[in-house]
């Protein structure tokens, strides 16, 4: 599935993803393939991207999380998620 996270200011990440979990209102959650349209609010937290690899023009703005597992990590203040057709805007502060 393509995930895109924007911010005002720049393209945080453009690429294909197993999963994302993001921080909601009413807790974490995670979308995979498949997963049924949704818009959801996010909150200050970290939106964790899982994908065997990150463009190196993206990189430097994420954390790596966990080396056994390709996880990898970008903290937002808060933004909203549109997921439909295993394609996801997220739009972050």
């Amino acid at each position: 599935m393509n995930i895109k996270i924007l911010t005002p200011e720049f393209v945080v990440f453009d690429g294909e993803v197993s999963s994302v979990l993001l921080p909601g209102k009413n807790g974490d959650f995670h979308i995979k393939k498949d997963h049924a349209a949704i818009v959801a609010s996010l909150v200050n937290g970290k939106i964790r991207v899982y994908t065997d690899r990150i463009d190196e023009k993206f990189a430097g703005k994420f954390t790596k999380e966990n080396e056994k597992e390709s996880v990898y990590s970008f903290r937002v203040k808060s933004g909203v998620v549109e997921f439909s057709n295993n394609k996801g805007i997220i739009l972050a502060e």
